[in-house]
């Protein structure tokens, strides 16, 4: 396989991955309604930078780790399971926050940017689900002649960019219907309900196995 033929069927794989609904999805929809377009973007950046993170650790083969040390894949997968849980648990304490039914009650504390970038940063290097996906899959889209930390560079760069355009949809689509889910007791209600999603995420990454 050339390279084009590698960049275009590593394209289609990551995309439909991309547009599957999941801990990112979430994670860019929750902030884009509750703190506005600046901190999901900041969040959406931090995701990516997780995902070119993942692709330069496959280029160099240091995430293959993962794939031959137990030790390694445990340990990232609990600290993953312990940020998933801490942060969904703070979703939720941060909802209890005033009166569900009290219009006057204080919103939710907006993310800085900084923060929301940390979020989705760690929220995807910590998932060894997606280290596993990189050196389980990047190797075969790397053609034998050409460098291989350039190639996954450049795969792991598609990835970045499939996910760069969902992510405008994502904002987009939140930004038509924010004006309606201004009102504190929905902010809270939305509030909780990714904290449940992202608990779930990291209940489900503890009960599974490498």
């Amino acid at each position: 396989m050339d390279v084009q033929g590698s960049v275009i069927s590593f394209a289609l794989i990551v995309g439909l991955l991309t547009i599957t609904p999941g801990l990112d999805t979430a994670l860019i929809l929750r902030t884009s309604l509750l703190a506005g377009r600046r901190s999901a973007w900041a969040v959406v950046l931090g995701i990516q930078a997780g995902t070119l993170l993942w692709g330069l650790l496959t280029a160099a083969g240091l995430s293959a780790l993962l794939a031959t040390s137990r030790l390694a894949y445990e340990t990232l997968r609990w600290a993953g399971v312990a940020y998933l849980l801490w942060m969904g648990g703070q979703m939720l304490w941060q909802s209890r926050k005033g009166h569900a039914g009290d219009a006057t009650a204080p919103e939710p504390r907006a993310d800085g940017w900084w923060q929301a970038f940390r979020r989705g940063l760690l929220t995807n290097a910590l998932n060894p689900k997606v280290g596993a996906f990189y050196v389980a899959m990047l190797p075969q889209f790397i053609p034998d002649d050409v460098p291989h930390a350039a190639m996954g560079v450049l795969l792991a760069s598609v990835h970045v960019a499939e996910g760069l355009v969902w992510s405008v949809l994502l904002i987009g689509f939140a930004g038509l219907v924010r004006d309606w889910l201004r009102r504190p007791s929905i902010k809270r209600g939305l509030d909780r309900l990714t904290g449940v999603i992202v608990i779930g995420f990291g209940l489900r990454l503890a009960t599974q196995q490498s």
